[in-house]
């Protein structure tokens, strides 16, 4: 995989970050990265392909909204929100606000914990919990 183009906050535009949350799969993966977590890709559940999947995060990525690192084979993402805070400030909260309240992009999710490596085997997470 070739390294990943992020916007600088200046190159952020409020037209390519409002087309990036026009839809509901992308609101959902924001939710998910609001945590503040580093969130690698294989973590992230939507009710898409893989391929779709991986779409909506370069939509997400292009506009500025996240920041993709690679380790390895693994990509890991992260909700930019210092600098869309800084960029936009107030509407990262005002989008999260509206779509918890109208529960958009709830489809979206996570892995269980026990479904994520760890680099331990299951028997050895299991005892840590």
């Amino acid at each position: 995989m070739k390294q990943a183009r992020h916007p600088r906050p200046g190159e952020m535009t409020l037209i390519e970050v409002m087309g990036a949350l026009s839809d509901p799969i992308r609101v959902g993966l924001v939710r998910v990265l609001a945590d503040g977590r580093e969130r690698g890709w294989g973590e992230l559940r939507a009710p898409v392909a893989k391929s779709t999947l991986s779409h909506h995060l370069r939509v997400l990525r292009d506009a500025g909204l996240t920041t993709t690192r690679q380790e390895g084979t693994r990509c890991f993402v992260t909700l930019r929100r210092p600098d869309l805070d800084g960029r936009f400030p107030g509407l990262l909260a005002s989008v999260l606000a509206i779509a918890d309240r109208d529960d958009v992009g709830a489809q979206v999710g996570v892995a269980d914990d026990s479904a994520i490596p760890t680099g331990r085997p299951a028997r050895d997470r299991d005892r840590s919990a």
